[in-house]
């Protein structure tokens, strides 16, 4: 297995500060990108769905909890003998204490699926996640959000009884979140997944393989 070009300390410094100007540049764009995002329009979302959960069926506006911003990742529709693996794995990257330290800063998070809750419920114990699921099975809620039977991350404000849709993101968008990604981008070898640009000789293996 190939590995780094071996340098001096002086050598690795100078490289190091030059990543360093880089990644610099990379945070203020973040930070007026994250900006522009903030300023987005919002458009009026129906709230005429009904969501089966463990607590009972419950509305779009319930699923806000008392708080007036809501983020919902849409987990893929499969099956007892199909369960989406890359929805399985961004769920296994969100931190169990997550939706509290949201709830903290008036968030809630919502997973949503429109698998039949039963099904959905078995592959969470399997898993022993303790994150809210709820199914949006016989509802258009996730062709209204756009989803189109994929993945998404969805973003909404409530205004009293009134919904708004503020911003949607899927594949990259959604796939900067996972925590062991981010960590794996600081590594020498990265995600070792056969779409990076990687020096020859570096382990790679196919994305979904």
């Amino acid at each position: 297995m190939e590995k780094p070009t071996i340098v001096s300390a002086d050598e690795w410094r100078l490289a190091r500060a030059e990543l360093l100007t880089a990644e610099k540049e990379l945070t203020r764009a973040q930070d007026a990108l994250a900006a522009r995002r903030r300023r987005l329009p919002m458009v009026r979302f129906d709230t005429a769905y009904a969501f089966a959960t463990p607590g009972g069926t419950k509305s779009l506006p319930d699923l806000f909890e008392g708080r007036d911003q809501l983020v919902v990742y849409q987990f893929m529709k499969g099956g007892p003998d199909h369960i989406c693996p890359g929805c399985t794995h961004f769920t296994d990257n969100v931190p169990a204490l997550a939706p509290a330290l949201l709830a903290g800063t008036g968030v809630t998070w919502v997973t949503v699926s429109d698998m039949p809750l039963d099904v959905i419920g078995a592959h969470v114990a399997r898993k022993g996640w303790t994150l809210p699921f709820v199914s949006s099975l016989g509802t258009s809620f996730s062709d209204d959000c756009g989803v189109g039977g994929g993945f998404q991350l969805s973003v909404f404000l409530r205004d009293g009884d009134e919904v708004y849709l503020t911003y949607t993101t899927g594949s990259r968008g959604v796939d900067r979140l996972l925590f062991t990604h981010n960590v794996l981008d600081l590594t020498p070898y990265g995600r070792q997944q056969d779409w990076e640009d990687s020096p020859p000789g570096w382990p790679q293996r196919p994305t979904y393989g």
